[in-house]
């Protein structure tokens, strides 16, 4: 089973500019992942896809081939799937799988992709899998809508009084890998699809970087991730 690994970098970012290639604790941000990648045993070939020379520079440094991205797919707008398809289009190897692995989401282990793809080898029938952590203090009985007057409608009315022991534990998606099948993935050119199953991570390793806040406490993360207290 041939499986690409991607990771998708734009080089621009209104949030936090130019964040893939930021240091966080003395290292660009895209590095922790780019290591990890390489790491792994079942990957076959690992790719960055960016619109930027500056992260080919960095992801060059680290030991990593990197695909210059077409302007029209690097934009606010663009959907990952376009650029995946480019990704795809633009070697001349033909993948059975591929693995999504976002550098805005540094924390995985090397056990976390292989992981993934081992769910594949063992299920022939599997079309996606995606990355979760189960969230303890957030929770959409929690949860409103706030009107115009501030009266504040609850997502679920009925869970509203729940005790949080009470409550059926819910996922979220942590952004750190997306995995799919290639001849699904061109299929229905979606990276989440309807028949998928969850690879559940501790949710002590969420970090997930769209903000400046989100920088802070991922640094913290990080020099606590490589003291192994995660």
């Amino acid at each position: 089973m041939k499986i690409l690994g991607i990771i998708p970098a734009r080089g621009g970012s209104k949030g936090v500019p130019r964040k893939n290639i930021r240091l966080v604790d003395r290292q660009p941000l895209i590095s922790y992942t780019i290591e990890q990648a390489k790491k792994a045993r079942l990957l076959t070939d690992i790719i960055v896809s960016t619109d930027s020379d500056e992260i080919i520079e960095v992801a060059n440094q680290y030991g990593c081939v990197a695909l210059k991205r077409n302007t029209e797919n690097a934009q606010d707008t663009s959907k990952i799937e376009d650029a995946i398809i480019e990704v795809l289009t633009s070697l001349k190897t033909e993948y059975d799988c591929i693995v999504l692995l976002q550098p805005t989401a540094p924390i995985r282990e090397v056990e976390d992709i292989d992981n993934v793809i081992q769910m594949f080898l063992e299920d022939a029938n599997l079309e996606c899998v995606v990355s979760v952590v189960e969230l303890e203090d957030i929770h959409p009985a929690r949860m409103y809508h706030v009107i115009e007057d501030r009266s504040m409608l609850a997502l679920d009315k009925e869970l509203e009084s729940k005790r949080r022991q009470d409550l059926t534990p819910v996922f979220l998606r942590n952004g750190a890998i997306y995995a799919v099948k290639t001849t699904a993935f061109l299929k229905d050119k979606k990276i989440i699809l309807p028949n998928k199953k969850a690879y559940i991570m501790p949710e002590s390793k969420w970090a997930n970087v769209d903000t400046e806040r989100d920088f802070l406490l991922t640094e913290v993360l990080i020099k606590e991730w490589k003291k192994g207290k995660l």
